[in-house]
């Protein structure tokens, strides 16, 4: 049957795992230790590679929707002869509020189908797969249970039918009638030193569930534009954030192609150093003080102090070799091979790594006074190898697997690094060079005005001493390093627009298969940053209207069929969202916390110093 589109999938969430499931009610994704875990179900990247299906026989139309402020779904089942809705969602630890949602969720996935209307009759089909679909588990009555088990990992499923075993799988149908419910449950622990899985009760579990995302929804007052959009992207967020450790994954998702068929399948399921500073800046426009710590707290143990190039990323718990191997016993996502588990970007040197720990400082300096010792030695860490390897070529933001080259994106982050640290000044220690960080800021200034533009395209381009567009200059007036009203900037954002945009989706590159959810929207926050409003709200709201029926952005969209394409949901994407909302109602408040242009940089008892 397969597994359909990607945006047909819902995403449930427990602080340490997603699940997904679509639009026909099939568990496609669970990795229930953890998001970067070997995956239970994983029938996005083969048909065999395991599920959980329960649905209506026969032809059925399906209409869903999270319950408000949650990420509890609500599946209605219409048939020709009545109606039924599927409630699914992920369990929180009972009664778990606000900041301690998804600190000790027990990893249990609840559903629970009711009757609407009529009689309906339903079929279940469970198949895990354990290992990335590798191993096919032992099933074992135990108890009330049906038990799962396979080399480290254990699943119990309860349900309220019975159920037909064969090798592997467990089969069940069962009629609901309108005032009926039917509870499934099912639970994971590891096989060995942690007991049994978690024995909840389903309705228990949704309703738990509900007061838990509710009240962390509660303590996130924005008040500013698109609310709506805004506060189900601070969800979706908050929702690919591992609680244990502060780290939000990329995407819960591995190897979802960039283009159907296409070889660029990479795993998302981990935590980038350049996602960090944006993803700070949309928490801190939604979010409290208590968020922005925990984030911090990862980054700082995660990078500590670094010998050789910088890793720009890590697992959820801060492991850095995240070494990239093939499955090749499955099929990939509408036949997209290679299926790689592992991300060999963690070897690249980026040299942007530099910028967004300094970034992402300044935008919440308020809360970093006094600064503690572990972040100021990250900080000036980070200054320092600005300063050193601002010169080197490297893979850039879009981390190219071919040559190294001088990205024009990479030198402006590491201008951002200097230029944050120069601000900060005394702030970052008694060893805090600031006249030689200054100075080195404005060497990496110069190099880009004249090496990064390209009379010719009339443009910043991606790399020194080219020609290519590239949307990752976009950066340049969001960290300061021109303003946005610049004439160079000016010209730069309309040849990106009119060579790299079609149907208000803008692509990295030109070649790029499909738009690039978070470049659109920095093209929004650009021209708001120009002043130019109303271009800039209807570009939002047209790439708002982009999201799935259930508000959930993929990483790409592509501009002539409308597909989404690459691992979703997409982090990257509703940061955008998030941040390009704020940089709207920021222009129509007559207010920007973003840096001014360069010149104006510098705090007046600053100003002498390196110039």
């Amino acid at each position: 049957m397969g597994c359909g589109r990607i945006a047909e999938h819902g995403f449930l969430a427990d602080g340490r795992s997603a699940v997904l499931v679509d639009r026909t009610g099939s568990v496609n994704w669970w990795c229930p230790a953890r998001f970067d875990a070997p995956s239970v179900f994983a029938r996005l990247l083969d048909d065999d590679a395991g599920h959980w299906v329960i649905r209506p026989e026969g032809r059925f139309s399906t209409d869903r929707a999270y319950l408000t402020d949650t990420l509890v779904l609500r599946t209605v089942f219409t048939t020709a002869t009545g109606s039924v809705a599927v409630t699914d969602a992920l369990a929180l630890e009972p009664g778990a509020r606000g900041h301690e949602v998804g600190l000790h969720s027990p990893r249990v996935l609840a559903r629970v189908v009711r009757g609407l209307s009529g009689e309906v009759p339903l079929r279940l089909h469970y198949r895990p797969r354990f290992e990335y679909g590798r191993m096919v588990p032992q099933l074992v009555r135990q108890d009330d249970a049906l038990v799962a088990s396979a080399a480290s990992a254990r699943l119990d499923l309860r349900a309220s039918i019975p159920l037909v075993c064969e090798v592997g799988e467990a089969f069940g149908s069962f009629t609901v009638r309108a005032g009926e419910t039917r509870h499934f449950t099912l639970g994971y622990a590891p096989a060995y030193g942690a007991g049994p899985p978690a024995v909840l009760d389903a309705e228990q579990v949704i309703d738990n569930a509900v007061a838990g995302w509710r009240s962390w929804m509660g303590l996130h007052d924005y008040r500013g534009l698109y609310p709506e959009q805004v506060r189900r992207s601070a969800l979706v967020v908050q929702g690919m954030t591992y609680r244990p450790s502060g780290a939000v994954v990329a995407a819960p998702t591995m190897s979802l192609p960039e283009e159907l068929g296409g070889e660029r399948n990479y795993d998302y399921r981990y935590g980038w150093v350049r996602d960090f500073s944006f993803t700070l800046e949309a928490l801190w426009r939604v979010a409290c003080a208590d968020e922005l710590n925990l984030h911090v707290g990862w980054l700082t143990r995660s990078m500590g102090m670094n010998e050789g190039i910088v890793p720009i990323m890590y697992g959820v718990e801060g492991e850095r070799d995240l070494t990239e191997h093939h499955l090749e016993h499955l099929a990939g996502f509408s036949g997209s091979r290679p299926v790689l588990v592992g991300n060999d970007a963690w070897r690249q040197r980026q040299n942007d790594v530099h910028g967004e720990p300094l970034s992402a400082a300044w935008l919440m300096r308020e809360h970093l006074d006094p600064m503690p010792p572990d972040i100021r030695q990250l900080l000036r860490a980070m200054t320092e190898r600005a300063a050193r390897d601002w010169h080197l070529p490297d893979a850039g933001m879009w981390e190219a697997r071919d040559a190294e080259r001088h990205y024009v994106s990479s030198k402006v982050q590491c201008w951002t690094a200097l230029d944050r640290a120069v601000r900060f000044g005394s702030h970052l220690g008694s060893e805090a060079d600031v006249a030689r960080w200054a100075a080195a800021r404005d060497e990496v200034r110069r190099a880009v005005l004249t090496r990064g533009w390209s009379d010719r395209q009339a443009a910043f381009t991606a790399a020194f001493d080219t020609d290519e567009l590239d949307a990752s200059v976009l950066l340049m007036p969001m960290v300061g390093f021109l303003p946005a009203d610049d004439a160079r900037i000016r010209s730069t954002i309309r040849m990106i627009e009119e060579r790299l945009s079609h149907d208000g989706l803008l692509r990295r590159w030109q070649g790029d298969p499909a738009g690039f959810v978070i470049c659109s929207f920095w093209l929004v926050s650009c021209l708001a940053l120009a002043g130019e409003r109303d271009r800039a709200g209807r570009l939002f709201e047209r790439l708002a209207d982009r999201v799935n029926d259930l508000g959930l952005f993929a990483e790409q969209i592509d501009p002539y069929s409308g597909e989404a394409l690459g691992n979703f949901p997409q982090a990257f994407s509703h940061i955008g969202l998030i941040n390009a909302a704020g940089d709207l109602t920021d222009l129509d408040a007559g207010r920007h916390d973003l840096p001014p242009a360069p010149e104006r940089l510098i705090p007046a008892s600053q100003k002498a110093v390196g110039r």
